[in-house]
C-alpha cells in the first residue's frame, strides 16, 4: 500500500485527487490539506510514502513547504503537481527536494503511474516539463563550468541523463541493456562524485551545472 498525502488549495481538485487515490487498489490517501502549515503539523505522525504537493498555495508556497517537509522527514518522496511550468519553479522544486514534477493536466492513470514510480525510486516528470529541463541544460550548460569532482564517465552521464528525463531505474537499465543492480552501482558512484545524497539532488546538480 502506497500512503499518499495531498496538499492542494482547490477544494474540487483536492477531493478529486483523494477519490482517485483511495479508489485505486494499492493506494491510500491518508491526509489532504489546503495549506502547507496544516500538512507540516501532521507530517511526522502520518509519515506518508509520497507527498503530492502543489506550488501556488496560500500562505507558505509549495517550494518552502517542500524544504520544511524534508527537514521533518529527510527521506520523504515529494512529487509536485501544479499548473506552473516556469523553468525557475521547476528547478527550485527539484533543488528543494522534489523527486518529480507533473502538470495538473496529467491524465489520472499517468498520475498514479508517477506516484508508483516515485515510490519505487524514480523521478517522474510530465513530458513537456522533461523537455523544458533538457532544453534548459543543453542551452545553459556552458554557463556552469564543470568542477573536476563533478566529471562523470560516459556511462554515468548516460544513466544520470536518463534520470533527468524522468525515467525509472528499470527503464534506464532496459534502455542501456544492463541490470538494475548495475544502474544502482553507478548511482552510488555518481552520488560520491557529485557530493549528493538523493536522486533529486543529483538531478538538480546535473541541470544547474550542465553536467549531463
Amino acid at each position: 500500500m502506497i500512503n499518499v498525502v495531498v496538499v492542494e488549495d482547490n477544494d474540487a481538485i483536492r477531493e478529486g485527487l483523494k477519490l482517485l487515490i483511495d479508489g485505486t487498489d494499492g493506494y491510500s490517501c491518508i491526509g489532504s490539506y489546503p495549506r502547507c502549515d496544516l500538512m507540516l503539523k501532521n507530517l511526522a505522525k502520518l509519515n506518508p510514502d509520497v507527498l503530492l504537493m502543489d506550488i501556488g498555495l496560500p500562505g507558505m508556497n509549495g517550494i518552502e513547504g517542500i524544504k520544511k517537509a524534508k527537514e521533518i522527514i529527510p527521506e520523504l518522496t515529494i512529487l509536485v503537481l501544479t499548473v506552473y511550468e516556469e523553468n525557475d519553479l521547476v528547478f527550485d522544486a527539484l533543488c528543494a527536494g522534489a523527486c518529480g514534477y507533473l502538470v495538473k493536466k496529467t491524465p489520472p492513470s499517468k498520475l498514479l503511474e508517477a506516484i508508483l514510480e516515485a515510490y519505487q525510486g524514480g523521478a517522474p516528470m510530465s513530458a513537456h516539463i522533461a523537455r523544458k529541463v533538457i532544453d534548459f541544460f543543453q542551452h545553459k550548460k556552458q554557463v556552469f563550468p564543470q568542477k573536476p569532482q563533478s566529471i562523470l564517465t560516459p556511462r554515468e552521464k548516460e544513466i544520470l541523463a536518463g534520470l533527468v528525463e524522468g525515467n525509472s531505474f528499470k527503464a534506464i537499465a532496459d534502455s542501456l541493456f544492463i541490470s538494475i543492480e548495475t544502474v544502482r552501482f553507478h548511482f552510488r558512484n555518481i552520488y560520491k562524485k557529485l557530493h549528493v545524497h538523493s536522486q533529486s539532488e543529483a538531478v538538480a546538480k546535473a541541470i544547474k551545472e550542465g553536467i549531463v
